[in-house]
Parts: structure tokens; C-alpha cells; sequence
């Protein structure tokens, strides 16, 4: 069954649940703009470009989760983080409190975070994938949770496989990619942002 969650966040709770026969697990795909937290005997992946996921775990209780999300262009440069900011703030603090409802404790939480990599040339003259790269980790550190490792930047797409219960993550870049669904994937994601408003503060809590 999927994780509780309160209706104002459903939407954005990964629905793409399936059975990974390389790691024998039961596992969630997490797609861009999605999250999802689990613990004992799942895995959570997701593939990256521009997107930034964070994942984050109790590391006393073993549970944990991973968002998929992208800073949107806002086409000022002078806007910098100011504004489209919100769009990474509500990813992250969306996952963080479901975290906090399931039993986390802040004091406990840890982070390692993954994407950023530049890989959609028409986003190219915004360089999304470092102004993600940059938005979480100055989130984190503002929020004290601290980020123990760490795989961003570069040109590739990353496939990332994280496990809560035990926090252990495994990074494939995608050197060489036969298609396009990443970067068609994500230039949907890029424009739905666009027409898209995000809900009222969230509240964190514990």
C-alpha cells in the first residue's frame, strides 16, 4: 500500500509502483515532479537530466524517500533563485513532511542528492542543471540536514537507485543514451511548470 499522505499532496506522490527483478525488491519509479517515501524492503528510482533528486533518510529509523524536481525558467537572469525557487522549496519540503508524519526525527535526517547534469540544449542558455544543483544544496543547508554524499553537474543523465531502510544508493550514468525520453521527459515536465501554480506553504513540523 502506498505511504499516507494528505490530499493537498497526493498529486505529486509517485503512483509507478513495480517488482525489480535485478534487486528482488518491490520498487516506486519516481518521475519528475514526483516523491515518494517508503522503508523496509523497497527500493525508489528515477532517472535523471537537469533534475535534481534528493534523497533523504532517518538514519535511526530507516525510512526515507526521493523527490525528482526542476527549477523552472523564469527567462530573467537578474531573477536568479528569487522565484522559481518556490517550485524546488515545495519538492523538498513536501518530502521532508511526510518524512516527519511517518516518524522522523530532523535531528536525524541526512541527505544525498544527485542530477543536475547538463542535458537539454534548449535550456542550455539558463543552465538549469546548476541552478538546481546549487538551489539544493543551499536548501539543505539551510534546513541543517546534512549531506553526506553527492553526484551532480557533469553532461550525463544518471539512473539512481536508492534503498530507505538502509540508506545505500547506486548511480548508473547514462553515457550513452539510444533515445530521447529523458530530455523529452523533462521538457514536458519544463513546460507544464510554466502553466503551473504551486500550493500554500507547507508546513514542517517535529
Amino acid at each position: 500500500m502506498p505511504p499516507a499522505v494528505d490530499h493537498a499532496f497526493s498529486e505529486h506522490l509517485a503512483t509507478n509502483r513495480y517488482y525489480d527483478r535485478i534487486f528482488d525488491s518491490q520498487a516506486v519509479k519516481v518521475l519528475p515532479g514526483e516523491y515518494y517515501v517508503a522503508g523496509q524492503g523497497m527500493l525508489l528510482v528515477t532517472v535523471l537530466g537537469s533534475c535534481v533528486s534528493a534523497c533523504i533518510r532517518d538514519r535511526r529509523q530507516g525510512v526515507g524517500g526521493m523527490n525528482h524536481f526542476m527549477l523552472p525558467d523564469t527567462g530573467r537572469e537578474s531573477d536568479g533563485l528569487s522565484s522559481s525557487a518556490r517550485y524546488g522549496a515545495y519538492a523538498m519540503e513536501v518530502l521532508v513532511n511526510h518524512l516527519i508524519k511517518l516518524g522522523a526525527q530532523r535531528r536525524d535526517l541526512e541527505a544525498k542528492v544527485f542530477g543536475g547534469g547538463k542535458v537539454m540544449a534548449s535550456l542550455a542558455g539558463s543552465d538549469v542543471g546548476t541552478r538546481n544543483a546549487a538551489f539544493v544544496r543551499q536548501y539543505l543547508s539551510m534546513e541543517n540536514i546534512p549531506i553526506v554524499a553527492e553526484d551532480l553537474l557533469d553532461i550525463y543523465p544518471r539512473k539512481v537507485y536508492f534503498f530507505p531502510e538502509s540508506g545505500r544508493v547506486m548511480v548508473k550514468k547514462l553515457v550513452t543514451v539510444s533515445n530521447t525520453t529523458v530530455v523529452d521527459r523533462e521538457q514536458e515536465y519544463a513546460k507544464r511548470l510554466g502553466g503551473e501554480e504551486i500550493a500554500g506553504d507547507v508546513e514542517l513540523f517535529g
